[in-house]
């Protein structure tokens, strides 16, 4: 029988984020204001342009993730604004070499000093964080991502020594 399971998680705005999205509107106004000032009549329409593109970057920041988990195999997609869909991340969870919540004593000093780290997260504090370790192309990599329990019990009849609870 096969197994498909999905799940979408809405990427919660950083501090960082939120500082773009008013630095991109703030030079909005100071390009609009010098527009108004030496165009004339061009500056209307270029001021409506210049807003739209502060609009268009800001959105871009409006990102969600989608887990798939095909008999065994997890995929996840990258949504920006609900717009357009970009595959970060796919492999098959008989490559994993661990699979554990963020804070277990699995997560130990060598996987928390890995260099490639891919947040596939909400970056929300109480949200139930997952990791996968994983070495692909001769790179170990941490995979952060927030899943449901019947991904972690799918992945546990195929992989069932390398999940742990």
């Amino acid at each position: 029988m096969d197994v498909f399971i999905e799940k979408i998680i809405r990427r919660k705005k950083s501090p960082l984020d939120i500082a773009y999205m008013i630095l991109l509107f703030i030079v909005a106004l100071i390009v609009s204001y010098f527009a108004f000032a030496f165009l004339g009549l061009f500056a209307p329409v270029l001021i409506v342009g210049i807003f739209y593109l502060a609009y268009f970057l800001a959105s871009m920041r409006n990102i969600e993730y989608e887990y798939i988990v095909t008999n065994g195999d997890l995929d996840i997609d990258k949504i920006v604004n609900q717009r357009s869909r970009k595959r970060v991340f796919t492999a098959n969870c008989k490559d994993f070499e661990v699979v554990a919540r963020v804070n277990s004593d699995q997560y130990t000093h060598n996987i928390r000093q890995t260099k490639t780290v891919l947040d596939f997260s909400s970056n929300n504090p109480e949200a139930d964080k997952w990791f996968i370790f994983i070495t692909k192309d001769n790179t170990p990599k941490v995979i952060l991502f927030e899943p449901d329990e019947k991904m972690i019990d799918n992945f546990r009849t195929f992989i069932p020594r390398k999940v742990f609870k």
